[in-house]
């Protein structure tokens, strides 16, 4: 069955810990709170573009067990199409979040599993679906080499293809050229190019080199509090953010913003279009709690915008 938009990734349990302040090393501290639930960088982005309106497959490996049945029902909750593997020797995947109360800003450790062990064998029944959508996307929690396949496989079938290089890792020569779009945080900015991003300045320049290493449209810099910077042949674009209350969790912010990207260009909007948009799902996601459960629906984005 095809798919409007394909996203190959990563699905884990997020063990999300909340405090007035990240712990140091040898500290123990007592947390104000504790949830469990749903996340991974591709599973999360897959959520928000099915909750903003898209016609969702996802890709992915989860082991056999409580874990990866939470996000069988996540995923049919939200309108995502399964495209699983179910491995019987590994574990789902699991995150460690800390997050501060008060401003919401987080670190993460990932361990992801089961997911970890995709390869390009669970990308061969898919090729058709992933040759035939308008979107792929995919991030670098599963391993590179298969996700540079994808982004082959996806670009030989015509469709827009977005690169979420997160976390940051050394990408294989010429895949960045196979890439319609990068959207990198300002920490991965940096990691790709050498350029420290702390401003729109250097922002700008960072996606510049970017584009010199062969992005075929644009680089799309996520800054964050300070919405986003675009950068394609035709010049520069700063997003500006968009308040929709207050910023309580920004752990999968930016999950929210690829998604509701991946949305947009599926459904034709021009670019411009398509980057208010996915600002929008981002500011809403960061007014909740957690992270696939924050992934506002298309009504919340659009009333959003229009206010």
């Amino acid at each position: 069955m095809p798919h409007d938009i394909v996203i190959l990734g990563v699905f884990v349990a997020d063990a999300a810990f909340r405090s007035d302040r990240l712990p140091v090393l040898g500290e123990t501290k007592i947390a104000t709170g504790f949830t469990l639930g749903p996340g991974g960088k591709g599973s999360n982005q897959a959520v928000a573009a099915a909750k903003a309106g898209g016609d969702v497959g996802f890709i992915t490996r989860i082991g056999k067990d409580t874990f990866g049945q939470m996000g069988v029902q996540l995923w049919a909750a939200a309108g995502v199409s399964a495209l699983v593997t179910q491995d019987p020797d590994h574990p789902t995947g699991a995150a460690g979040i800390f997050i501060e109360e008060g401003c919401g800003r987080n670190a993460i450790l990932i361990s992801p599993g089961a997911a970890g062990a995709i390869t390009l064998a669970d990308l061969a029944p898919h090729a058709a679906i992933i040759a035939g959508a308008k979107v792929a996307m995919t991030q670098l929690e599963q391993p590179v080499d298969v996700a540079h396949e994808f982004c082959r496989m996806a670009r030989a079938g015509g469709a827009i293809t977005i690169l979420n290089p997160a976390p940051a890792a050394a990408l294989p020569a010429g895949m960045l050229a196979l890439c319609d779009f990068v959207t990198p945080n300002e920490t991965e900015a940096e990691a790709l190019t050498g350029i420290k991003v702390t401003d729109t300045n250097s922002a700008t320049a960072a996606a510049k080199a970017l584009l010199a290493q062969g992005v075929r449209q644009a680089a799309v810099i996520t800054l964050g509090a300070n919405g986003a910077l675009l950068c394609d042949q035709g010049g520069t674009r700063h997003v500006p953010p968009i308040d929709a209350g207050r910023v309580v969790d920004t752990t999968g912010a930016g999950d929210a913003f690829n998604g509701g990207f991946a949305c947009a260009l599926a459904q034709g909007m021009e670019l411009n279009a398509a980057l208010d948009f996915a600002t929008a799902v981002a500011a809403i996601s960061v007014t909740r709690r957690g992270t696939a459960e924050a992934m506002p629906n298309r009504a919340e984005v659009m009333a959003l915008l229009q206010r």
